[in-house]
């Protein structure tokens, strides 16, 4: 790894901290919230040392258990167990397996080509096709950072072959790879679900007409665009040669129809659909695409246990830190002033978009919504919020994350695709990250979005 990088993740590090400090001042500045104020600047000094996150947080519990609390340090242990002793949990290792075989089994080409086929003959039809193809691989990988390797690797050449600006392919293809996160089945929602007790079934099926409308809309930012330039469309393609693609696409695009219409259905929990979906997944690259063979397995299960690992521990530690937050009754304390200060939710949900979206420019999801989810899960609750809504309202605000410097994930991998520096990926991405956030006010105070379709399928 280089020095400017290594520079780069300290840097992110230490405005990572800064924030986390500023939220300890306000809490020493708040008497009626004990010792919260101690617990995030402990988190935030930590984090200054260039330290993990999931490390600091779980030396932050050790060392104000130890100094600063009655809770015997063994409870700890007993925690550490217990606390990720959930079925759901087993929803991250099978998911990212089944992603992983797909990114590296050639499903991806067959959606592109069979995207195209639908919408290139617009005007930017590759462009097009591009977010089409995006949506669909975020319906069977669950990743976003993986649906932009897996669709930008492909098709970035194929556009800037037929005479689209690099800097345009690479706006469209980062901001679509979002849509990983949130058209199920989504890795960020089984953390959301696991970290405050909610329904991994529910969030899946809720962020299914969100997904759609996001696609839509970027969609439509896409085409405005390429029609403003000029860009080049494709030749209209036949019914024949729609059907030959989607034929094609066929086994790829039938992991949907396992994984929502199997949870549904109520066939497979949503845990068992993971597992299907890894079966699935490998069953189809390497019997029936054939793009993987036997001898990639190993690569490809020794990276998806890698990447496992790196989040069940994010996942361990965080459990812990919410247990002290918990045990020192932060969140209830958090509740009753936010709720004493009169706030509406209208408000509340100004201050989530504001506090998601500044941690999203310097920390990844998952250990957003670790930390966060606990503290304002209780207040939402309070104010009436439902808790489906809040899930797909932090989604979002996970996906504007991905696209946002220093950290943003999505940025790295379409920069490291593209050859073009950080700085020209992000003015490249600027546009859409604009239309995200309007898309964002939309779901935050349309909540009808995300709730109609769960609450009709869970009568």
């Amino acid at each position: 790894m280089s020095t400017a990088v290594i520079g780069l993740q300290q840097l992110t590090k230490k405005k990572a901290a800064i924030i986390l400090a500023g939220i300890a001042v306000v809490l020493f500045g708040l008497g009626s919230l004990g010792h919260a104020g101690i617990v995030f600047a402990l988190l935030a000094g930590l984090m200054l040392t260039g330290m993990p996150i999931s490390i600091s947080l779980g030396l932050t519990v050790l060392v104000f258990l130890f100094f600063f609390s009655n809770v015997p340090t063994e409870a700890v242990a007993l925690k550490l167990f217990t606390g990720i002793e959930k079925f759901e949990i087993m929803a991250i290792p099978f998911f990212i397996l089944a992603g992983n075989f797909l990114t590296h089994g050639g499903v991806a080409k067959r959606m592109i080509n069979f995207a195209t086929a639908l919408v290139g003959h617009f005007r930017g039809g590759l462009a097009l096709g591009g977010v089409v193809a995006c949506a669909l691989f975020a319906a069977v990988s669950g990743s976003s950072p993986a649906t932009v390797v897996a669709i930008g690797s492909i098709l970035l050449p194929a556009m800037v072959k037929q005479g689209y600006p690099m800097k345009f392919g690479v706006g469209v293809i980062g901001t679509a790879g979002g849509l990983g996160i949130l058209i199920p089945p989504s890795i960020v929602m089984v953390i959301y679900a696991v970290s405050v007790n909610e329904s991994i079934g529910k969030l899946f099926i809720a962020g299914i007409i969100p997904g759609l409308l996001l696609a839509a809309t970027l969609m439509g930012v896409t085409w405005v665009v390429a029609k403003k330039r000029n860009y080049p469309c494709q030749p209209r393609a036949s019914v024949g040669e729609v059907i030959r693609s989607f034929r094609e696409s066929f086994w790829g695009l039938f992991l949907i129809v396992v994984v929502i219409g199997g949870i549904y259905s109520g066939l497979f929990t949503p845990t068992e659909a993971a597992a299907m979906s890894a079966v699935y997944a490998f069953f189809v690259s390497v019997f029936v695409y054939r793009d993987l063979g036997l001898k990639d397995i190993p690569k490809v299960l020794l990276s998806s246990a890698s990447m496992s690992a790196m989040l069940l521990y994010i996942i361990t530690n965080a459990v812990l830190f919410s247990f002290l937050l918990t045990s020192e009754q932060v969140p209830q304390n958090l509740t009753a002033w936010m709720v004493g200060l009169g706030l509406s939710s209208v408000t509340f949900l100004i201050f989530v978009n504001i506090l998601l979206l500044a941690a999203g420019n310097f920390m990844e999801p998952s250990s957003i919504l670790l930390i966060t989810a606990p503290l304002l899960f209780p207040v939402a609750m309070e104010l009436g919020i439902d808790p489906i809504h809040l899930g797909v309202l932090m989604t979002v605000n996970m996906e504007i994350g991905m696209i946002t410097p220093p950290v943003g994930l999505n940025l790295y991998v379409a920069s490291g695709i593209s050859r073009l520096g950080l700085t020209e990926t992000t003015k490249a991405c600027l546009p859409w990250i604009l239309v995200m956030l309007v898309y964002l006010t939309i779901i935050t105070y349309i909540p009808a979005i995300s709730l109609w379709l769960p609450n009709l399928l869970y009568k």
